[in-house]
């Protein structure tokens, strides 16, 4: 994803309440104020402490950059206007709003831009597509030249409409690995297709929604020490992401903060998690 996921300072006091999914009670209880955590264990105390380490780094970080919120990436809808106009999906680059500074055409993507285009494209296999195409968009920001010739790529690949209605339906009842077993299509890769399965995922916030596992978020967990295929007890991609995914639950449970601001994190800090 494109390095415009910086971020931008605001002036906030937060508590946090944790909910769990059925399967797995709430027996946890966390507050930050401002740079102070304090946590309350209940009887899983003893996994929590099993991740101390990580957990306590993460802290550290989290009360350095807590402040910190993602921004909307800009995009040039001129890039990718020749690539996308064979495939019907030149509309797709009116998404979010135009950009009131920059070079004149820019416009801004968010995340809310493509969960409401998520909500309206239903199961339709081109409202599906067009959701695929703004996911590349946003992931590939100013930054990516590529992303426009690989997204045209995987418009040409004939699997296309197979691979995202079976990954949605995948990511949707859970299985994250299953998900990830399946999605093949040229010029897509980890970086990407974790997007795809992030914002297609519109289960209850109290599950364990899939998240993005880019480079960046990777240089991140690596230089804090953490290795998922020592985590998962294998080297089978599928099983690292889903126990990736667990994981970052887990330790954004224990921190007081959502999954996905924490994902966003690591990758705005890009494995640079010793700066001050």
């Amino acid at each position: 994803m494109s390095p415009n996921r910086a971020s931008d300072p605001t002036s906030r006091v937060q508590a946090f309440s944790v909910r769990w999914c059925s399967k797995r009670p709430c027996t946890t209880s966390f507050t930050c104020i401002r740079g102070r955590l304090s946590i309350r264990y209940g009887p899983r105390h003893a996994a929590v402490i099993a991740r101390g380490s990580m957990v306590e780094q993460l802290q550290r970080l989290v009360v350095r950059y807590g402040e910190c919120v993602q921004k909307p990436v800009r995009f040039r809808p001129g890039t990718w206007r020749p690539r996308m106009a064979s495939h019907g999906a030149a509309h797709v680059l009116d998404i979010g709003v135009e950009s009131a500074s920059g070079p004149a055409g820019d416009r801004l993507i968010e995340r809310g831009d493509l969960a409401r285009l998520r909500d309206h494209a239903g199961d339709d296999p081109d409202g599906l597509r067009d959701l695929f195409v703004a996911v590349m968009i946003w992931g590939s920001g100013t930054s990516n030249g590529r992303g426009p010739r690989y997204t045209e790529a995987a418009l040409s690949d004939p699997r296309m409409p197979t691979v995202l209605r079976t990954t949605r339906e995948a990511v949707r009842g859970g299985d994250l690995s299953g998900a990830y077993r399946q999605f093949v299509l040229k010029g897509v890769g980890r970086s990407f297709f974790t997007k795809w399965f992030a914002v297609v995922d519109d289960r209850e916030a109290a599950c364990d929604r899939a998240l993005i596992l880019d480079d960046r978020v990777f240089r991140s967990l690596n230089a804090l020490g953490w290795s998922s295929w020592k985590a998962a007890g294998t080297r089978h991609w599928p099983t690292r992401y889903a126990t990736y995914v667990s994981s970052m639950h887990g330790w954004a449970s224990s921190l007081g903060v959502t999954p996905d601001w924490l994902e966003w994190l690591l990758f705005h800090l890009n494995g640079r998690v010793d700066e001050t």
